[in-house]
């Protein structure tokens, strides 16, 4: 016998932890942390009016909890990223990447290895990084060359055919010999790595001052050719040092988070300045997603978190400031302590230098995210159907109808008149934005009269709440009814602000405002065929809405033709019974039971 979600919850622990939410078919939908997992995970399923409308639906499916009891806060977190990246919930907040930044790594090996990678291997390597453009990546590798002397060519004893010899791409010939960087002594070596580590973490002006104190030293002792290479490793880093810009106090290490959110787009856009002896050293971004009505600390936090955990940090800073509060940053903190040996402190800052930094990460996360709206955009040019391209060239059109709206009529000899709108974007139909119509204002069957009342309802209802017009109106019907389209749009004043076709069904012609002559589409066109799924759509929604309505009113005037009957109590049969066709079959004391022994009777006695 299977445990039920409500017993699982009653038994687990007020400890640290991660908890996993899975669906019927056991697929992960939410992975979270927790300071006691008894008490996060129960607050999902209490008073569902405290959750925003993405996390009700997410509560909605799950059937399954499992957890897993950490020791610690800090270790809930790392465990509770590793499990999101393997696993990919449908309701956490995810990274779109869509580019592989490049790393700058030294390798463990008893002679590490400094070159350039675009991938992140967990082997025990350092990576510096990510940098946000590749020029700024290869200036620092010149900078360790002509500094240090040392190789930062990608190429590795492993990667050589001892057949053919050093890939034709590369031209470092020093790592075939395996005397890459030269024939150095071990402690001469690993002494330039360290300095190279320094370099790549930002601490460049005691580096400076080490160089040049090793420098006096070597023309002290008369060594001068050492103190030549030595001054011109002080040149080189000085150059370098003169480059990076200075944005706050020296002495300051610090990195600054800023989010920005873009609900159109539906994700949001993270960037990290890093600032290294008040010098910004590097600075990336990171697109979220999943974020629909997630508040902003819980998307700062996400954020925040997942760099730290994962292996891009590089050192961690004396101070952290980011542009949101978080949530919980009790997780993090514990993190960065244990990571640090010392207290990291997280600030939102509001005035002076660091509110000026965090003001300029939000600068940045808007153009990135502009950027990313323009890409998007591009991209659903790109994927525009033939159909859509090929009707604005028939029609003559002046933009692109990607989003359609048809509408169509329906009545019989003027009763129950109804209309129906459907809405087409690129070619395909959009359901969730289909409208029916009661023509309220229109006596008799007046076709040209319903279709000025529709097209005016809903272009007045578009204008006053400035909802996304569409590209092309669509008539079912020849000019007669394209006029009366066009007479509503007058009225309202919105006859420009889209265009306006009637297709007609004899012969499969379109009607246009301002041309006397219709315009014939090849049979054979998808563009023909688009306006006809959308013609046919509009008349099969209206049809279906109309028997619909009509079916209604018959069945209700065949019940309040009974004596003592009326609409409110023919609605309260057919909502009990069904149908009238049930009805008939009830005998008289279930009638009368439901409605008392006169209208029970009256019921009764007319199918009788």
């Amino acid at each position: 016998m299977s445990i039920s979600i409500e017993e699982k919850i009653a038994h687990l622990p007020q400890k640290p932890g991660v908890y996993q939410f899975k669906d019927g078919r056991g697929n992960h939908l939410y992975v979270g942390k927790a300071k006691k997992l008894r008490n996060r995970v129960r607050s999902y399923f209490q008073d569902s009016r405290s959750h925003d409308g993405r996390i009700r639906v997410m509560v909605s499916k799950i059937e399954d909890v499992e957890v897993i009891v950490t020791d610690s806060e800090a270790e809930a977190l790392i465990l509770e990223n590793n499990l999101i990246k393997r696993f990919q919930p449908r309701y956490n907040i995810m990274y779109r990447d869509d580019k592989s930044y490049p790393y700058i790594c030294i390798t463990r090996d008893s002679k590490a290895r400094v070159y350039p990678t675009r991938t992140v291997v967990s082997d025990g390597s350092k990576y510096f990084g990510p940098y946000d453009h590749v020029g700024h990546m290869k200036r620092m590798l010149e900078t360790i060359r002509k500094t240090f002397g040392l190789c930062t060519c990608a190429v590795s004893p492993k990667m050589i055919d001892k057949s053919r010899g050093v890939p034709k791409w590369h031209s470092c010939f020093d790592d075939y010999l395996k005397n890459c960087s030269g024939d150095w002594d071990p402690r001469e070596y690993n002494s330039a790595m360290e300095k190279v580590e320094r370099l790549l973490s930002g601490r460049t002006d005691d580096l400076i001052r080490e160089v040049k104190e090793e420098m006096e030293i070597a023309s002290s002792a008369m060594e001068f050719e050492q103190a030549a290479r030595l001054r011109d490793s002080m040149i080189s880093l000085q150059k370098y040092n003169q480059k990076m810009k200075m944005v706050a106090n020296r002495d300051v290490h610090r990195d600054v988070f800023a989010i920005e959110v873009d609900d159109e787009l539906g994700e949001a856009c993270g960037v990290l300045f890093k600032i290294r002896e008040g010098k910004l050293i590097g600075k990336f971004h990171r697109f979220l997603k999943n974020i629909e009505e997630t508040p902003k600390n819980i998307i700062m936090q996400s954020f925040v978190e997942d760099y730290y955990t994962g292996q891009m940090a590089g050192a961690i800073p004396d101070e952290v400031y980011i542009s949101h509060e978080m949530e919980d940053d009790d997780p993090l903190l514990e993190y960065l302590w244990e990571q640090r040996g010392k207290k990291v402190p997280i600030h939102v800052p509001q005035i002076g230098e660091k509110r000026q930094l965090i003001k300029m990460a939000i600068t940045n996360a808007r153009l990135n995210l502009g950027e990313r709206k323009l890409e998007k955009q591009k991209a659903e040019r790109e994927r525009i159907p033939q159909s859509v391209k090929d009707l604005k060239e028939y029609l003559r059109l002046q933009r692109l109808p990607r989003r359609i709206e048809c509408f169509d009529n329906s009545n019989t000899q003027g009763t129950d008149p109804v209309a129906s709108m459907v809405t087409f974007v690129d070619a395909q139909p959009r359901k969730s934005e289909y409208k029916r119509f009661k023509i309220k204002t229109v006596e008799g069957p007046d076709d040209y009269g319903s279709m000025r009342e529709i097209v005016k309802r809903r272009y007045s209802k578009i204008k006053k709440e400035k909802l996304q017009p569409p590209d092309l109106i669509l008539i079912d019907g020849g000019r007669g009814q394209l006029n009366a389209a066009l007479e509503a749009l007058d009225e309202i004043d919105f006859r420009y602000n889209c265009e306006v076709a009637g297709l007609a069904k004899r012969l499969e012609e379109v009607f246009l405002p301002d041309s006397a002559d219709p315009v014939m589409i090849p049979k054979t066109s998808s563009a023909l065929k688009l306006l006809q799924r959308a013609r046919d759509e509009a008349h099969r929604f209206a049809i279906t809405y109309h028997r619909k309505k009509r079916s209604h009113r018959t069945l209700k005037t065949e019940l309040t033709d009974i004596e003592g009957v009326g609409e409110v109590t023919a609605k309260k049969l057919l909502e009990e019974f069904g149908s009238v066709s049930n009805i008939k079959k009830r005998d008289l004391r279930e009638l009368q039971d439901f409605l008392g022994e006169k209208t029970g009777a009256a019921v009764y006695n007319h199918f009788h």
